[in-house]
């Protein structure tokens, strides 16, 4: 009999006796057994932050990006035996899909945001605060590591993508992670984490293993642990609630399964490719993974006079899906994930069906393809019609986890978002709706009380991930009920696991600490010039000082004659009265153009170009007569990989062009961005 082990402190650990059994969710067969008994939780947290969180926080996020690309290439090289192990959770292909797949796209996603942040084990957040009339002291925000551990209690659901989803944001932040699946499903995940580990792409103790009940897992987290539990709301409340948590200010994310809508908008008439859409995308919402996913659609709300037909339509499609075995051909749903949930689903039908009339699907009377439905965690699809929402509330208080949903009424849009806000806090929401009006009206309306919304028509279709698909770059999670809290969100994610300190100081010694220039600070005169340097050698905050041009009347018209541009500013000095200029004012561009005239080197050299400008801005009329200037400086660096053997070793770096006039002051400003060949590369 196998069983299915934990890592934990460098080592498979087997745990005491026997904590759950392991069944195969489509024969019943026994596959094997876990227990979590005898894991030193203390010890396991004490490893993650001093053996794992060392490593990890030394690393830049650079590193960190290029690790979770690293692994996200070797786990898809492993795919197969993931398809395998998915399929006795009860899972279709595509199930599987999303769940494997989609949880290591979700790495790949992750370690491409390496592009967001600096070449630093540490984040500079936002900009400057000028904090002194003379400039000589300001402040700013930095955000480091937090020197704790990710403890993460995941639902049976997703036991792939439940994890990746959540490491791949904690270890691009630096922290390490211990990962307690549901007992029921862990068989998949120990797979997956057994191949990660064996490969050593990541750092030894950034990630352990919980099988079996975990009970204690989170009795000696601290301040600086982060828990995100993913199940029931009740559970994780009561979690959220245990006096330590409180006391030791422990950042707490619960995301919760949640009583989920969708709307069918009063222009999605039968006949228009919208309703056709709105059917096909609740169907799917109610069979992919037999219903068992946190987002999937519990609430159907639909016009009062179409609510027959969207009734029979549903009806009609669902009595076309195949349950059973998903290697047996023409299935196209397969179980829920135990019998445990079959008992737990068929409660919580059994409580909507005293407020509620079932109007397809039946609990005992159902087919079950290439199986037996009596071993099997089977389960038919439930469709409950509700007339009267307003009154017969159950069913947004009471979630059947499973292939199970209701269709009710509205008259009006103002209906409509009262019943979708009737959840209580919702993970998400879709409208289905021709009518942009009618779109934005529900977006406006219910959004305070959602996560995620979708809003789905034919123009987005082909291309739509759907109503039940977190996207890595998008917050995941909702308010109230879906328990307030946010995963994924791409960059905003990984902050989540940054310690956010104000910093105060001179400009000089902040530009030292953000690695990135600050205005104010030094600027030692660079030599040779600034263009002459590989990426290496730049200094940030050392400057060149140009020579100075004067603006004639003649610069004006040759740069209207080469651009086009004969605004009247610059080309009719009849035409000023009532406006805030003097005289012709020079084209803020030519400004921008004559300074790159004045601060390039240009023989061939280190810097291979330039490829853009950022925050750009005129702070002052340039006339005919101004002399000016410029500073150019050394702004910030940041590191680039090579894609290729051939290609060439480059970094990008960032030089700021702070253009003046002959009284001193700034008259434009802008941010070059170029790309320069490093020291190997000659």
């Amino acid at each position: 009999m196998q069983r299915y082990q934990s890592y934990a402190l460098g080592k498979w650990f087997d745990g005491e006796g026997t904590e759950t059994n392991l069944y195969n969710a489509i024969t019943g067969e026994k596959i094997g057994e876990t227990s979590s008994l005898g894991l030193d939780y203390a010890a396991m947290l004490e490893y993650g932050r001093k053996t794992g969180g060392q490593v990890l926080r030394k690393m830049t996020f650079q590193e960190r990006g290029r690790m979770l690309k690293a692994l996200a290439l070797h786990l898809m090289t492993k795919k197969e035996k993931y398809y395998q192990v998915s399929a006795w959770t009860g899972a279709t292909k595509v199930d599987s899909w999303i769940d494997i797949e989609g949880g290591i796209g979700n790495v790949f996603a992750n370690a491409s945001l390496r592009k967001q942040f600096p070449d630093l084990s540490y984040y500079v957040d936002g900009t400057a605060a000028p904090l002194s009339k003379n400039g000589t002291f300001i402040g700013h925000h930095i955000m480091v590591p937090k020197q704790g551990v990710a403890v993460h209690i995941n639902a049976f659901n997703f036991p792939i993508w439940g994890m990746l989803e959540k490491i791949a944001v904690n270890l691009m932040a630096g922290v390490p992670a211990i990962v307690k699946p549901s007992e029921y499903t862990c068989y998949l995940t120990e797979v997956m984490v057994r191949d990660i580990i064996d490969s050593k792409i990541l750092p030894e103790g950034s990630l352990q293993l919980v099988c079996g009940l975990g009970r204690g897992i989170i009795d000696h987290v601290s301040s600086e642990d982060t828990v995100t539990f993913t199940g029931s709301a009740h559970t994780g409340k009561l979690l959220k609630a245990l006096p330590h948590i409180v006391q030791e200010s422990v950042s707490f994310n619960l995301e919760a399964d949640s009583l989920n809508a969708t709307i069918l908008g009063e222009h999605a008439v039968l006949g228009t490719e919208e309703f056709d859409l709105f059917i096909k995308e609740t169907v799917k919402e109610i069979t992919v993974k037999a219903g068992q996913k946190c987002t999937a659609v519990r609430r159907i709300i639909v016009p009062e006079n179409m609510i027959d037909e969207v009734e029979k339509a549903i009806a009609a499609r669902l009595a076309t899906t195949k349950i059973g075995d998903p290697s047996f051909e023409g299935v196209r749903m397969g179980s829920l994930a135990s019998q445990i949930q079959v008992g737990r689903v068929r409660e919580s039908v059994e409580l909507l069906s005293q407020s509620q009339d079932i109007v397809y699907g039946s609990l005992d009377d159902f087919e079950v393809f290439g199986a037996d439905k009596n071993v099997g965690a089977f389960f038919s699809p439930i469709l409950f019609r509700n007339n009267d929402p307003f009154n017969k509330t159950d069913v947004h208080n009471i979630e059947a986890f499973g292939p199970v949903s209701t269709v009710m009424p509205y008259r009006t849009m103002d209906e409509a978002i009262e019943l979708a806000r009737m959840g209580k806090g919702s993970l998400v929401s879709s409208i289905v709706t021709p009518n942009d009006k009618e779109a934005m009206e529900y977006v406006v309306g219910a959004a305070s009380m959602h996560g995620r919304i979708l809003v789905l028509n034919k123009d987005c279709a082909k291309e739509s991930t759907g109503h039940g698909s977190p996207m890595p770059l998008l917050t995941h999670g909702g308010p109230g009920r879906a328990g307030g809290g946010e995963e994924m969100g791409g960059k905003r994610g990984v902050l989540h696991y940054l310690q956010r300190t104000a910093i105060q100081g001179h400009p000089t010694i902040i530009t030292k600490i953000t690695q990135q220039f600050q205005v104010g600070a030094e600027m030692p005169e660079a030599n040779p010039h600034l263009f002459r340097q590989h990426f290496e050698e730049l200094v940030i905050g050392e400057t060149v000082f140009t020579h100075k041009h004067t603006v004639t009347e003649a610069d004006i018209v040759n740069f209207a004659n080469v651009s086009g541009d004969n605004f009247y500013a610059h080309m009719d000095a009849t035409s000023l009265d009532g406006t805030i200029f003097e005289k012709r004012v020079a084209h803020g561009y030519f400004v921008l153009s004559k300074a790159a005239g004045l601060f390039v080197d240009p023989k061939k050299g280190p810097v291979l170009l330039n490829y853009g400008v950022e925050e750009a801005r005129f702070t002052k009329p340039v006339y005919p007569g101004a002399t000016l200037g410029v500073r150019f400086t050394v702004k910030e660096k940041i590191d680039q990989e090579k894609r290729t053997d051939d290609d060439i070793a480059k970094g990008i770096v960032k030089f700021l062009v702070d253009v003046y006039d002959e009284e001193g002051e700034t008259v434009a400003l802008a941010t070059i961005l170029t790309m320069v060949r490093k020291l190997d590369q000659n």
